[in-house]
């Protein structure tokens, strides 16, 4: 290379620097501020989860022990609730509190709150539900109480159908159950535990855990 070719490579090299800086001088602290804006919103971020976290933890807090000191339907005098979610988790435990002291119509009522709430999240609705299906005193009407299982939705729709299958066993009708508790067990939904229980219910029945007499048709016309 020439001394000349070295002396303009030198040069354009230089000229590169200059405007690098100037470019850097001149739009520097928007970088520097995007950095300020990304380390300030994460640390906003932690705070309010710290805040979330305390609040929640007082919340439970206060809830706790007014349910270990108070035996009325009135627990939630005194809790204060800042949002759906904390109202929904309170009406629960004033709804099993009241059950709990034999007080079925106010738990219902409390339960029925929660799940006709359309601010309350889809889980707290759908247990709320349940529980007042499980909830409903023995003399209500068997059709009733079997259409109470049917109108769970969600996480616990399986649990409900277990329990209108064994609703079914007390009614005599043994057959529909025994269908039941076979999609039961085959149900993808199904935890484990509950396909053993639906299992030994089959047993306890006197009847096999396949459906034999599909199996004897299939035989049949094979």
């Amino acid at each position: 290379m020439s001394n000349t070719d070295s002396f303009i490579e030198e040069v354009s090299e230089e000229v590169r620097r200059d405007k690098l800086f100037a470019t850097l001088k001149r739009w520097g602290w928007v970088a520097a501020l995007a950095v300020i804006v990304a380390v300030g919103g994460a640390a906003y971020n932690e705070w309010r989860k710290a805040q979330d976290r305390q609040a929640a933890q007082a919340f439970g807090d206060q809830l706790l022990e007014r349910v270990e000191t108070e035996f009325s339907g009135d627990v939630l005098d005194g809790v204060v609730v800042e949002n759906p979610a904390q109202a929904a988790i309170a009406g629960h435990f004033a709804a099993a509190k009241a059950l709990a002291a034999g007080d079925t119509e106010a738990g219902l009522t409390e339960l029925r709150d929660i799940a006709g709430s359309a601010e309350v999240d889809p889980v707290y609705r759908d247990l709320a539900n349940f529980k007042a299906a499980l909830a409903l005193p023995p003399e209500t009407d068997v059709s009733e109480r079997m259409s109470a299982f049917d109108a769970v939705t969600g996480p616990f729709r399986i649990l409900a159908q277990e329990q209108k299958a064994l609703l079914m066993v007390a009614d005599g009708q043994q057959d529909a159950a025994l269908e039941l508790l076979r999609t039961l067990i085959q149900s993808a939904e199904a935890t484990p535990g509950l396909q053993r229980r639906a299992s030994e219910v089959i047993v306890a029945l006197g009847a096999d855990i396949s459906d034999s007499s599909a199996q004897n048709a299939d035989e049949t016309d094979n």
